[in-house]
């Protein structure tokens, strides 16, 4: 259970007020005496379920203090006060819990030999179909055995704060793709540096403003470009707060009904520098926007726009280091196929070449890749969802060239895991999805979401899936 904002409805009841003044108000109205004894009350009622509360509620109240004529006059307790009412819980789970993807943990000390922590990233659905992302932990021993730590009985909200600086080539050509550069835009950008601040960027967009550009016009780009900046930020989460309580909870504009199917991955640079990306969806009620988020700790996360016309739909994956000195992704651009696409900035994508298209009966209707794509002596594996008859999903696999991941080398001509009897139902039956998978003591770890309704583990010898796709009738 998350305790996070919540803020009333702007739609005016009264003229020239919304709901967050008048319930403000209300609460403001109460006599001090009862502030207390509420404050026992709520606290009661909620302590146990949450970590720190108090603070919680400090951090809501921040929130809402401009409400408030003189928030400096108010009592510690009537803050508080406060914050519980602009509070509420959210089960981040009560819908759907599903379609994981699984890496190495940054921290790898205190193990048994040949022991491996992972950290895996989860897609929860709570109450109004939003996604947010959650994490478990736990290790891989040497001989296959998985332990999956207790996540615990809290959960934890991250921090949001902007980024420190924008890139004003990157954040110009998102906008040209928004449609939103034009001679107001062009303006406000030309009074920027090659790296501003959002504080920065706010002050050219006042002094834009100031000129008394028209009204119809102004507004619209202005909001394109602060929907734009707020699309970008950074989510930290306590340093003392275990991993299982972190939860990535939409934040940004294009996000507001959720973050979905994160693909994390462990990228590594060729003089051993490592981070990890992982790319997802942002769907906003209307229309998704694929994003990435970066991080080296699990605690700290940048989030930020693709741009390019390769970053147009769902599925993108991208691979564990350069090839041929670029950045290489897998994607379905078209929502049917796989495509590849090659950058030198792993957040701009331009060029697009068909990989794959469907070819056996339980994939005709759409392909899509299951996560990145993993290294082995043979290839590239690639884990590829097929959707066939009654849009049922499996999971199958291909091979690319290691060098030339352009080209599909084999591929299996049957599902690798389809769902079984126990699979079936759910929120969205007759589904199996990975958002990614792991290698471990030469065994393939997939953990995957079946139907919408739970998570379950897959494990078999690479070197077996290996000489099946070698032996496929199926090769390039």
């Amino acid at each position: 259970m998350l305790a996070k904002p919540y803020l009333p409805g702007d739609e005016a009841v009264l003229p020239g007020e919304s709901r967050a003044n008048l319930l403000m108000k209300r609460v403001l109205g109460i006599p001090e005496a009862q502030v207390k004894a509420l404050n026992v009350q709520i606290a009661r009622r909620f302590e146990g379920r949450h970590r720190d509360l108090t603070r919680i509620f400090e951090r809501h109240f921040e929130a809402v203090a401009h409400h408030v004529p003189d928030a400096a006059a108010l009592s510690i307790g009537r803050r508080l006060l406060i914050g519980a009412y602009f509070t509420h819980e959210y089960a981040i789970e009560a819908a759907a819990l599903f379609n994981p993807s699984i890496v190495p943990a940054p921290d790898q000390s205190g193990l048994r030999s040949g022991a491996k922590r992972f950290v895996m990233s989860l897609r929860a659905v709570g109450e109004g179909h939003l996604s947010s992302i959650e994490f478990r932990s736990g290790v891989l021993d040497a001989d296959g055995g998985i332990a999956i730590d207790d996540p615990g009985a809290y959960l934890v909200a991250g921090s949001r704060t902007s980024p420190s600086h924008f890139d004003k080539p990157r954040f110009s050509a998102k906008l040209q793709e928004l449609g939103a550069i034009n001679e107001l835009s062009v303006t406000v950008l030309s009074r920027l540096g090659e790296r501003f601040t959002l504080n920065e960027l706010e002050s050219s967009l006042t002094q834009r403003e100031a000129d008394g550009p028209a009204p119809a016009i102004w507004f619209e780009t202005a909001k394109i470009v602060r929907v734009l900046a707020s699309s970008n930020y950074v989510t930290t989460f306590p340093a003392s707060s275990a991993l299982a309580e972190r939860v990535i909870f939409p934040a940004g504009p294009n996000e507001t009904r959720g973050m979905e199917d994160a693909r994390f991955v462990l990228f590594t640079e060729a003089d051993g520098r490592t981070k990890y990306y992982a790319t997802y969806t942002a769907y906003d009620g209307f229309s998704i926007l694929p994003q990435l988020i970066e991080t080296e700790d699990f605690v700290r996360f940048t989030i930020s726009t693709l741009n390019g016309a390769a970053a147009q739909n769902k599925g993108m994956a991208l691979f564990p280091r350069r090839i041929g000195g670029k950045y290489v992704m897998l994607s379905r651009r078209d929502r049917e196929n796989l495509h590849l696409s090659t950058s030198n900035d792993v957040h701009r994508w331009d060029d697009l070449a068909e990989l794959y298209r469907p070819q056996h009966p339980w994939e005709l209707l759409q392909i899509g890749n299951c996560g990145s794509p993993i290294e082995t002596t043979a290839g590239w594996l690639v884990l590829t969802h097929g959707v066939g008859p009654m849009r049922r999903y499996a999971i199958g696999a291909i091979l690319l060239e290691l060098e030339n991941p352009a080209r599909v080398i084999a591929h299996l001509s049957v599902p690798l895991i389809e769902p079984d009897e126990s699979e079936r139902e759910g929120y969205v039956p007759n589904v199996v999805y990975t958002c990614g998978a792991m290698v471990h003591g030469g065994e393939l770890v997939i953990p995957y979401g079946f139907s919408d309704a739970g998570i379950a583990i897959a494990q078999l010898p690479l070197e077996d899936l290996l000489g099946a796709l070698r032996e496929s009738s199926v090769h390039y």
